[in-house]
């Protein structure tokens, strides 16, 4: 029979690492003796805490792991890291575009347990991705049999309407896979994720993708609300929002607009959030007063409510700045790339600009007569760049249009008050940012590099810290999915709203 069905097991297949492989790190990291912990769980036979577990016989918070008097484990408690956490499991990145093959049928078969723990809400988004992108997802949990029993194998057969001999089974464990090819299914044992889905695509057509990432849903323009709040006569930010519950506002950088959260817009919003993507001030239909002094960072931060503040480039330097002057305003802040460094009495800010090199761009632009001219920063690069895989040309040409009506004096004009925000921060040398706070770094900003933030928790003590490695400056944009998980795990794990959730903006 020529193959209608494909299974995949979970643990060391969709999700990695396997358990055994993450019982052995967690050895590694608490010195306990090899195959410790996996003794344990399994102390007791087809009674043991992880075989109780995984037929639903009891919850994830009642897997303890019994210990004498003097063993290592003791203080240790029950098993809350096996729950799907932050840094701990690693779903397959674009789990949800599965792309399948017209008539057949993928299915997942996974030894799982009923998730109590405080990581429960990572445990049912993941869920929650599978059943949109499979025909049938099957947790021994939930049916009282876990592999490598033979009921739930036939429980699959009998969901899908499949006969053995017309499905691939992919596994990580060659126990798991021994009933499967008993059956008469074509059993696959996967030891590299990546080249087992290539090989399933040669064979069947299925696509599922390895290591590369699929991008998450974006907005359009159209497709939010559109407002306007005037922070004083004459002067007002255009924003951009979507969703309800608390609030965060969202501050793009240079030379950038509201729609470079375009991806986090509906992530965000869609886990509970009311979203405000800000145009800045110089920007797209924002004010752009002509004044120069318009654009310090003291008149920046002013007129910003109650609310969780994540800010990129310029805007990161103005979340940290509200941080530290208006810290009643907000629930937390959070900025990618750019770090906080406290002023220095000592030393004069655009001299510190000097002896950066890759800050000279910001030395240019501090003559306010040399950019203007066509051409201008832009000389020596082609005249017809070729496009970017960042803005696709929909987003490239909405870009273009905010550039148009707003112009560039506006948005250069943040550049040209160094000296001013420099005494303006001086005046809070002596403080700290008690606020909850995330920084994400990017290991490939050439500008903005991780090693600025060394030390950054003697001011910001409550900092807690993401990297990602493969990134370059525009983070929003080049890794959307890892940056919305960053962010939502940041998110759920804050303390409770102090005040009603809905910010007056």
């Amino acid at each position: 029979m020529a193959p209608r069905a494909v299974i995949f097991g979970l643990s060391g297949v969709l999700l990695r690492p396997g358990l055994q492989h993450f019982l052995s790190a967690c050895e590694r990291d608490w010195n306990l003796p090899r195959g410790f912990l996996e003794a344990a769980l399994d102390s007791g036979g087809s009674q043991s805490p992880r075989s109780r577990a995984l037929r639903g016989q009891i919850s994830l918070s009642q897997v303890g792991i019994r210990s004498r008097p003097r063993d290592p484990l003791r203080g240790l408690g029950s098993a809350p890291a096996l729950g799907i956490r932050s840094g701990v499991w690693d779903p397959l990145r674009g789990l949800g575009s599965l792309s399948t093959p017209t008539g057949f049928l993928t299915a997942v078969v996974a030894n799982w347990w009923l998730d109590d723990t405080a990581g429960r809400s990572r445990t049912a988004e993941l869920l929650q991705e599978l059943r949109r992108t499979f025909h049938l997802v099957l947790e021994s949990c939930r049916v009282g049999a876990a592999k490598p029993h033979p009921d739930i194998y036939s429980r699959a057969l009998k969901e899908l309407g499949v006969q053995p001999q017309e499905v691939i089974f992919l596994d990580c464990c060659e126990q798991d896979l021994g009933p499967a090819r008993a059956m008469g299914m074509v059993a696959v044992l996967v030891r590299d994720t990546g080249s087992a889905l290539r090989d399933l695509q040669r064979i069947t057509g299925i696509q599922l993708p390895g290591r590369d990432v699929a991008l998450p849903a974006a907005v359009e323009p159209h497709e939010v609300a559109h407002g306007y709040v005037q922070i004083r006569p004459g002067v007002r930010f255009h924003f951009a929002e979507l969703g309800q519950g608390p609030a965060i506002v969202l501050c793009h950088g240079f030379p950038d607009c509201w729609l470079a959260w375009r991806f986090q817009l509906a992530a965000l919003a869609g886990s509970g959030f009311r979203v405000l993507a800000l145009e800045m001030k110089g920007f797209g239909e924002s004010s752009a007063p002509p004044d120069v002094s318009e654009y310090s960072q003291e008149r920046i931060c002013q007129g910003l409510p109650q609310v969780v503040l994540i800010g990129h480039d310029w805007g990161g330097a103005m979340a940290w700045n509200v941080a530290l002057f208006y810290p009643e305003r907000l629930r937390a802040v959070a900025s990618l790339n750019t770090p906080f460094r406290p002023a220095q009495p000592d030393s004069d800010p655009l001299e510190q600009l000097r002896r950066i090199p890759n800050f000279d761009y910001q030395l240019y632009f501090q003559r306010p007569w040399i950019p203007h001219p066509p051409g201008g920063l832009l000389v020596g690069l082609p005249e017809d760049p070729p496009g970017s895989r960042l803005l696709p040309p929909p987003a490239l040409d909405y870009y273009v249009r905010q550039f148009r009506t707003s112009g560039f004096r506006g948005p250069l004009n943040w550049y040209r008050n160094v000296r001013e925000n420099w005494s303006w921060a001086l005046s809070a040398r002596g403080r700290t940012i008690a606020l909850p706070a995330l920084l994400v770094t990017a290991g490939k900003d050439p500008v903005l590099r991780p090693r600025l933030s060394h030390g950054m928790e003697t001011w910001v003590p409550k900092l807690q810290r993401r990297h990602l490695e493969e990134c370059g400056h525009w983070t929003q944009l080049e890794r959307p999915a890892e940056l919305n998980r960053i962010l939502l795990e940041w998110l759920r794990e804050l303390p409770p709203e102090p005040l009603p959730g809905n910010s007056k903006l």
